[in-house]
């Protein structure tokens, strides 16, 4: 069996509104789910109950996909940013009156 390489070069990869694109489909599962619960009986009678936990499932797997898009957003917004940008902002912290030790050392 001989290792199969490509011929050509591989495209770019489609950059677009990918949060809002994976948000869409996710609310779309989720819509068709709800759609199908008063039906649950005739599903089941069917043999077509799947449908019910495809569309379920799909909401539940879209919604790791939007925790996934959304830190793959900011890394890029980050990465764009640069080295120097800083990663939040921080407010100073003032120390505790209540607990003299936890104050900073002199």
């Amino acid at each position: 069996m001989a290792k199969w390489t490509p011929t050509h070069e591989a495209p770019e990869p489609l950059e677009g509104p990918v949060v809002a694109t994976i948000t869409g489909g996710t609310i779309l599962w989720f819509v068709l789910f709800l759609a199908q619960l008063p039906f649950y009986g005739r599903l089941d009678d069917d043999g077509h109950l799947w449908w019910l936990w495809t569309c379920l499932a799909g909401s539940g797997l879209g919604l790791i996909g939007i925790w996934y898009v959304r830190g793959r957003e900011a890394a890029i917004r980050r990465d764009a940013a640069g080295p120097d940008a800083p990663q939040e902002p921080q407010e100073p912290q003032e120390p505790d009156a209540a607990h003299p030790a936890r104050s900073d050392p002199q």
